[in-house]
């Protein structure tokens, strides 16, 4: 009876196996880059212990130290450094930092990645296609703010089981909107430091526009339309600390540091 009951239990547990080793052998399964958003890191599927091995991920990209443009499309390489083993493999995503949503679209460069988690992350597609990964990542049309790119990789010894992998995990962090000097704002902000008001004033003097002042967290906290006529933003309620002004007038961008006292 007992063998009866071992054999019927392997026959369930035989095939879930295979299935679980045939989805892996096709690439990271869906949301694990280590982002907020996302379920977790290659360590929920892989027993290792973070910090007892030599081995590091590192994101390369094209997008400048100043900040991403709107609808911009940028190159990336995510590359995974340890020696001795067989196998890699890596996850990455964009998340905003206001809310940790996805933002941007990834696209394959080649048949070493593809889309996972509906098109949130991209992961490498075959987990023997090496250490390296390329890539394109084109920013949204719409300004969501600070972003961070996040990225988990996985250097397996090949002997299709979870022990004995190596995981590491790497952001690239609040990487803010950029402006080019064409689509630059340029405006005064008085006083500055505030207490209870500031004032902003655009050189033409007649300029209508929208005003937002964020916190360092990303939470927008005050939004008005401006103008020569009424120009003036109420910030008595605010905390003391340092605040971003951000001021849009069409299709140009305006970014300034505000002191509350």
């Amino acid at each position: 009876m007992k063998k009866n009951i071992f054999f019927r239990v392997l026959l369930v547990v035989i095939p879930a196996i295979s299935l679980i080793l045939m989805s892996l052998s096709d690439g990271a399964p869906a949301g694990w880059s280590g982002s907020p958003g996302d379920l977790g890191t290659c360590y929920n599927c892989h027993d290792v212990t973070p910090g007892n091995f030599n081995a590091s991920i590192d994101i390369s990209t094209t997008i400048p130290s100043s900040g991403y443009e709107l609808s911009t499309t940028y190159d990336f390489t995510v590359t995974l450094s340890e020696s001795g083993a067989s196998k890699h493999g890596f996850a990455l995503t964009a998340e905003r930092d206001l809310d940790s949503t996805k933002v941007g679209t990834f696209t394959p460069t080649d048949n070493n990645t593809k889309l996972v988690n509906d098109g949130g992350n991209i992961a490498q597609s075959n987990p023997s296609s090496g250490n390296s990964w390329t890539f394109t990542w084109t920013s949204p049309s719409t300004d969501p703010g600070s972003i961070t790119f996040y990225a988990a990789g996985n250097a397996a010894n090949g002997d299709v089981g979870p022990s004995g992998d190596h995981v590491v995990t790497t952001i690239l962090s609040n990487i803010p909107l950029g402006v080019s000097e064409a689509r630059r704002l340029e405006f005064k902000l008085f006083p500055n430091p505030s207490i209870d008001v500031v004032n902003i004033q655009f050189p033409s003097g007649s300029l209508e526009a929208e005003a937002e002042i964020y916190d360092y967290a990303g939470r927008k906290l005050i939004s008005k339309k401006i103008s020569s006529n009424d120009h003036q933003i109420v910030t008595r309620d605010l905390a003391s600390g340092i605040y971003i002004i951000r001021v849009f007038a069409g299709k140009k961008i305006g970014v300034q540091t505000l002191i509350k006292n």
